[in-house]
Formats: structure tokens, C-alpha cells, sequence
């Protein structure tokens, strides 16, 4: 038990129990977290103490580890890249409140009140003082724009009555490209994620990237009221590549991960740069592949891929086929945004070098393997470059 938790279970005698919620770093009182009037409908909570710390309202208690990312990344100003980038104890600590009772904003140390269960939990990230002089101002401009929260409890409702999910079924489903009733399923059960991440391991490349496509839409339903299910299911296809490499085992993990991103970028896009700490490795299996789920996500947000055109070059001068033609179809949907990025007049000038190469690539999408030359894809790219400047 934690010296606050501790403190927390002194203060309640029994009489009244509710126990005033203060700030596990400074003592004092909080104010009770709000939603915020951003682009993500279904983020959490968050509030500010006096001293700085920033925290997250989990209402369930179950998705703690959603409610530190969530902590994190607002304490940080919404700077994805610089919270993934601190460390613990050397850049920020952190803290968890349990029992929180939003609707009373007060810690309720018996579990219930008001004939309510209560299990809601916050989760306190406080940066060091370096850090704070950099995000704190935008942290509070943020908070001063908040709307009063109206938080109900966690959709429990959704389990409902169940339909039996039948793996025949599913594949049949994910085969035929019949996306709407998976999404059904979705909106009542989570283990559907199970039976489709079972279905990555399939030799059949077609279905397997089906299967990619289908579990990136059922996960953007599920993150709607679950997000912690599918931040664990990434984590998990994220450990898959680590621990295996390009074995079997990890089959579709990449390419899953890049639709899940991308069909929810607002809510994972925060796991973008550790897509990039494995395009680093040197493994020409593992590389294209990666340049793939990059391109998927820049199909859906570019501006979540944060590299400069310079960066992909080296791809580009690599001659093997797979990771030259998907490091040039994702230049291309980088430069589809028409947004300036550094480095254009540089792959301007290293594109036309490969517009001879007539190697074919497979590109996916919308359930059909269609084939690509590396020749059509750096014209293609050349062309929206010059509309970019």
C-alpha cells in the first residue's frame, strides 16, 4: 500500500465515507477532471493540480494502463512524440488514486456509495520542473477550455445478450469482405478480437490482409468503449515482433497494427514511433512490411508520420524491390496531404533514378491484391509532389 492510499484509509473513521480527494504529490484538494472540447469524443477525463501534476480519470479502474497514456500525453501538451520519449523517475512521476468517485469527487475507500459501486481511479503524472516550463502553459490553456464533464459508467450494457461467435462464421465473414456484421459484433463483444487475430497466422496473403483490414475497423468500435482491450491487443502484436522476429509467429502483426492505427489515429497514434524503432533494424523481411502499415497510416493521417521526405530516401536507394515500392507509396501519401515537409526538392530528385525499375509490388486495399510497378508508383509520387510546395 502506497504512503497515500495509506493516508487515505487513516482519514476514513467510519461515519462519513467519503474522504476528500487531494493530489497525492502535494496534499491538497483537486478539482473534479473534465472532458475536453477536442478531435477525441471518447478520451478520458483530465484535470490539473496547483503544483502541476496532471491526471486521468479511468471510470472502470480496469484501464489504468489507457489512463497513464492518456496522463502522460496531455501532461505533455499533446506532444506524442516527446511522452514516449521521457522516462520515468528521470523526466516525471506517477501516482494512482483508486476508488474515485467522480460523480461526488471524492475518494470513497469502502467501494460503494449511494447504492453505487464505485472503481474509478485516477491516475496522477507529474512532470519535473524542466519539462513543466516547457508544457505547462499549454496544459492550462487546454484545461481553460474544458466543458463540465457528464460522465456516465461504463457501457456494461453493451455485453447485453450475446450472440454466439462462431469462428466458421467470422472467417466466412472476413473471406467475403462483409465488414457490417463484424462491426455488430464488435459493438457487443470484444472477443471478437480473439477469433481475428487468430486469423493473422493464415498463409493465404489475400485473407490475411482482410483480416488486417477487418480487425482495424472492430477495433475502432471496441475503442469507442473498451479502448484499454485493443491498447493490450497492441501491445501484445508489438511484443509478437519483438520476441520473434519475422517468424510465423508474428504473421500480420505489422500490417494489423497499421490498420488498427489508422482506423483510430486520435486514439493510437501514439504508437507510431515504435513502428519506426523497427524500420530501423536491420531485417529485410521485417522492413517492408513496415513501410506498408506506415503507408496505411498515412493514407489516414500523414501527419502522424513525422519523418521528413530525406528520411525515406535510403529506402528508396535500397534495390530490393518490396522496400524501394512501399517506401514510394507512402512518399506518395504523404505528399497527397499537400502539406510542405522537409526534404521535397531531395526525393524530387532521387524518384526519377527508379522511374525505370518495372518490378511489381502487391498493394491492398478495399479487399482486392492488385499489382503495382515501382515505375507507376514514383510517377504517381512525382506527380503529387509538384502539386506540393
Amino acid at each position: 500500500m502506497n504512503e497515500h492510499k495509506r493516508n487515505l484509509m487513516e482519514e476514513y473513521t467510519g461515519r462519513d465515507p467519503r474522504v476528500i480527494t487531494t493530489c497525492p504529490f502535494c496534499g491538497l484538494p483537486i478539482e473534479r477532471p473534465t472532458e475536453q472540447i477536442l478531435r477525441r469524443p471518447m478520451e478520458m477525463p483530465v484535470g490539473s493540480c496547483s503544483c502541476g501534476a496532471v491526471y486521468a480519470y479511468d471510470a472502470t479502474g480496469h484501464n489504468l494502463g489507457t489512463a497513464f497514456s492518456e496522463a502522460l500525453v496531455f501532461a505533455c501538451n499533446m506532444d506524442w512524440d516527446l511522452a514516449w520519449n521521457l522516462l520515468p523517475e528521470d523526466d516525471y512521476l506517477e501516482e494512482l488514486v483508486e476508488h474515485y468517485d467522480i460523480e461526488s469527487n471524492y475518494i470513497i475507500p469502502v467501494g460503494a456509495y449511494e447504492g453505487r459501486r464505485v472503481s474509478g481511479a485516477l491516475y496522477f503524472i507529474r512532470m519535473h520542473n524542466d519539462i513543466q516550463e516547457v508544457t505547462r502553459q499549454g496544459v492550462q490553456k487546454k484545461l481553460d477550455r474544458t466543458r463540465s464533464a457528464t460522465v456516465t459508467h461504463p457501457p456494461s450494457a453493451r455485453t447485453g445478450i450475446r450472440k454466439n461467435i462462431d469462428k466458421r462464421e467470422i472467417e466466412a465473414l472476413v473471406n467475403s469482405y462483409q465488414l457490417e456484421p463484424l462491426l455488430d459484433i464488435a459493438e457487443h463483444d470484444k472477443r471478437i478480437i480473439r477469433y481475428l487475430q487468430r486469423m493473422l497466422y493464415t498463409g493465404d496473403e489475400l485473407l490475411r490482409l482482410k483480416t488486417t483490414d477487418a480487425l482495424g475497423q472492430v477495433c475502432a468500435v471496441i475503442a469507442q468503449y473498451e479502448p484499454g482491450t485493443v491498447s493490450r491487443l497492441l501491445q501484445r502484436l508489438f511484443t509478437s515482433i519483438s520476441d520473434a522476429g519475422y517468424g510465423a509467429s508474428n504473421w500480420g502483426a505489422i500490417d494489423a497494427i497499421g490498420k488498427i492505427i489508422a482506423a483510430s489515429p486520435d486514439i493510437f497514434g501514439g504508437y507510431v514511433p515504435t513502428l519506426f524503432q523497427f524500420l530501423e533494424e536491420e531485417d529485410d523481411k521485417l522492413r517492408p512490411t513496415v513501410l506498408r502499415a506506415l503507408g496505411v497510416i498515412a493514407r489516414a493521417r500523414p501527419d502522424l508520420i513525422n519523418k521528413s521526405y530525406s528520411y525515406f530516401i535510403k529506402f528508396i536507394e535500397m534495390d530490393e524491390p518490396l522496400t524501394r515500392g512501399y517506401a514510394i507509396w507512402l512518399i506518395g501519401h504523404l505528399a497527397s496531404s499537400k502539406t510542405p515537409r522537409h526534404g521535397t526538392s531531395e526525393v524530387r530528385m532521387k524518384l526519377p533514378d527508379v522511374t525505370g525499375d518495372h518490378r511489381q509490388i502487391r498493394i491492398y486495399a478495399h479487399s482486392v491484391l492488385e499489382e503495382k510497378s515501382i515505375s507507376q508508383l514514383a510517377t504517381k509520387a512525382l506527380e503529387k509532389l509538384g502539386d506540393t510546395n
